[in-house]
């Protein structure tokens, strides 16, 4: 058989590309081509190469492509099988006078054919020709060669068909596809489109494991198209915008992309755009936000500039979709305007570094204002209906951002929408399941529509926390939440987030937003316990919560790296005791014993005696576990302090279990060995109080302190009411 008669017999897999335009019943087929039985027959009977290359030959030129359908195609297939393909594959010597790929490029035609059959794409025959097909995406040879390129074409078909099986992605990326393909569109040889539409493909089906397994090949790809970006003066800067973001890697992004990226969206941005054009601009500009937040943008007066027009083009897009009633809102922009809108939040409330002067600063909170107001108006129209849609999700998201920052302003608009936010939070809670699918849909509307991008919240509670933090605080609108049942719904949620933090869960595993959030509820519990102590006593979900905390305490101090948690549970803990003193939980049980002493260690191990060179004194200092994060932990220490100073007179049995502890007695000598004036009138104050409370509270508590100084300590440190009390029988 010829050079030329292979050539055409090739030409069976161009047969196949086509036939899926036209799928004529087989009988049909049959009644208008008798012949291709015969043939089809010759091709099954055929005893050796040369037999089954003619028998092609017949059946391609017996077949047009129109004329080829599914079913006939599986009954070549049946004919050939996989053998003689995988020797043609795998051939190393071709016919005299014809190129030696010419037998690749006839194997590579049959299984297009026979991959235009899904059942056939995810055959295992097909699959371990993956590492194979893809070395045939960078093969090296004449790119004029029709022959060649028909066989590139193949290749792709192959690939595409399989990508498209339910397992077809990960059998490629395991193969080596990516890479390959990553290199032939780096080449820019014949094809390299359809590789880049394959490598979008396998992206969005799989970023993590392609990410994972390509990573340096992936990288190169963004490097080419973000200075393709950056350089392109014609409407493809435009696709760019959307391609961009599926090549964005989930962990660092080049600093050279990164300033590619930037300056092309502020050349687009700078000029008079429509919004198709300006459109996909933004969702760039809002998933660099999302991946790398404001890192991308230079400082200086250039990158001051380029953050406020983002914002105010997100604004000004916000504003016009939601305030005007009856048009469709694009939620996919809106929501990417929603991140470029809580940049500028973070930017605006950053004190150190911030890429804006406080000019700026200004200018923008009045215009996201009106922005978030247009939010506010959008939810208020918010039916039942519409709660589990995901965009309602990202407009609840960008106020609760805005509200964690900032309650003054538009404060009559949010306790009016008060009930439906904890209507809503409720609803997510109760179906967390749905909760968290919601937050991966709205992380994809965030983005784009062929890729999902880092996962947000999972729950509306925790976007809205910080907020209400800064809401328990005021009067009009504690009350609001109190009458909707927040803070009922608050314990729940508080309870069950516990949950993942208990033993059995890996914490390790677990996001930094669940500790966070925590903290937060524990912040939230303390306001209502100085604003609303009778909801504490009167609210049963309160005492579950008491006996939450006292029953986890003791571990929680033991726990490196927790510490901020464990003293927002102490300071909690403390407080709500002195409101619920009277509650058999706390008449001395276990639970209750474990907890206090667990405080006492909190509030004890703060502070000890330091040497300073030169001196023959020490003075008084944080110790080291405390010292880096006593910014947010003293105001919590001073009020635990105070709260037990309060709950040693209304539990008897405190006073004796403190003084088994050594407290009174280590606090004494530690004030004995450093300097009085190393320690601040503050700290005198808090020490002094705790003394004397256990001092009157308990006969044996005053004869140990005098055992062990303390009324020359009291004299020494000025505490004239603990000299007093010691000096009485």
């Amino acid at each position: 058989m010829s050079c030329c008669d292979l050539a055409a017999a090739g030409q069976l897999g161009k047969a196949g590309i086509m036939a899926s335009d036209c799928e004529p019943a087989l009988n049909q087929a049959e009644s208008r081509n008798p012949t291709l039985e015969r043939y089809l027959g010759a091709l099954r009977e055929a005893k050796n190469d040369s037999e089954q290359f003619a028998a092609l030959l017949l059946v391609t030129k017996a077949v047009k492509a129109g004329d080829i359908d599914a079913k006939t195609r599986r009954r070549i297939f049946d004919a050939v099988g996989f053998t003689f393909p995988n020797r043609l594959l795998t051939t190393k010597e071709a016919p005299d006078g014809c190129p030696d790929h010419v037998l690749r490029a006839l194997g590579v035609a049959l299984l297009a054919c026979f991959c235009s059959d899904p059942e056939l794409a995810a055959h295992p025959q097909v699959l371990n020709k993956i590492p194979i097909l893809s070395t045939f995406l960078t093969a090296r040879g004449d790119p004029d060669d029709a022959a060649r390129r028909s066989m590139v074409d193949d290749t792709y078909q192959c690939l595409t068909a399989v990508a498209g099986t339910p397992r077809g992605p990960r059998h490629l990326i395991a193969g080596g596809t990516v890479s390959a393909l990553c290199q032939a569109y780096l080449g820019h040889g014949y094809g390299f489109d359809q590789a880049l539409a394959l490598l979008v493909g396998l992206l969005a089906a799989a970023e993590t494991q392609c990410w994972k397994e390509a990573e340096p090949d992936l990288l190169a790809v963004l490097r080419g198209l973000s200075e393709d970006f950056q350089k392109a003066e014609d409407a493809s800067k435009f696709e760019l915008c959307q391609l961009l973001p599926i090549f964005l890697p989930p962990t660092t992004v080049p600093p050279e992309c990164l300033r590619d990226l930037q300056a092309g969206l502020a050349r687009i941005l700078g000029s008079k755009l429509s919004s198709w054009q300006r459109n996909p601009a933004l969702k760039l500009a809002a998933r660099l936000a999302h991946a790398c937040g404001s890192d991308w943008i230079p400082a200086g007066n250039s990158g001051s500039k380029f953050l406020s027009l983002l914002v105010n083009l997100a604004c000004v897009e916000v504003r016009l979709a939601l305030e005007e009633t009856g048009t469709e809102v694009k939620e996919d922009v809106v929501t990417a305007c929603y991140a470029l809108m809580e940049l500028g939040i973070q930017e605006c409330t950053r004190c150190e570094q911030s890429l804006l002067k406080e000019p700026q600063k200004v200018q923008l909170v009045s215009i996201m204002k009106e922005a978030i107001g247009a939010v506010i108006h959008y939810l208020q129209q918010v039916g039942s209906e519409k709660q589990k849609e995901p965009f309602v999700f990202a407009s609840v998201r960008i106020l609760g951002a805005w509200l964690a920052e900032e309650t003054s302003s538009l404060r009559k608009e949010v306790c009016q929408l008060l009930p439906f936010l904890v209507r809503y939070a409720k609803t997510l809670y109760e179906e967390a399941e749905e909760a968290n699918d919601l937050s991966q849909q709205v992380a994809t509307l965030a983005i784009s529509p062929s890729t999902p991008g880092p996962t947000w919240p999972g729950d509306a509670l925790r976007l809205l926390l910080p907020g209400w933090c800064h809401l328990t605080v005021e009067d009009g609108p504690r009350e609001i939440l109190i009458k909707e049942g927040a803070p009922s719904l608050l314990c729940k949620y508080f309870l069950q987030q516990w949950e993942l933090t208990s033993p059995g869960h890996d914490t390790s595993v677990l996001p930094d937003s669940v500790e966070i959030g925590l903290q937060t509820c524990c912040h939230i519990f303390l306001n209502l316990v100085v604003t609303a102590p009778g909801l504490i006593k009167r609210d049963a979900c309160f005492t579950s919560l008491m006996n939450t905390l006292m029953t986890s305490l003791p571990a929680l101090v033991q726990q490196q790296g927790r510490l901020l948690l464990a003293a927002n549970v102490a300071t909690l803990g403390l407080l709500m005791a002195r409101l619920l003193s009277t509650s058999p939980a706390l008449q001395g049980t276990p639970a209750s014993r474990g907890f206090f002493a667990a405080a006492i260690l909190f509030l004890s191990q703060s502070h000890v005696a330091r040497a300073t060179p030169g001196s023959d004194q020490a003075v008084l200092a944080l110790s080291p576990d405390y010292e880096g994060i006593w910014a947010d932990l003293q105001e919590l220490w001073f009020l635990g302090m105070q709260a037990f100073t309060g709950c040693v007179p209304l539990l008897p049995w405190l006073a004796p279990a403190a003084l088994r502890s050594r407290w009174p007695q280590e606090l004494l000598q530690l004030l004995g060995s450093v300097s009085p004036n190393s320690v601040k009138p503050e700290m005198v104050a808090a020490y002094q109080g705790v003394l004397v409370e256990l001092a009157r509270a308990n006969r044996l508590c005053r004869e140990a302190m005098r055992l062990q100084a303390g009324e020359e300590t009291a004299s020494h440190y000025r505490m004239a009411a603990l000299e007093q009390c010691l000096s009485e029988p």
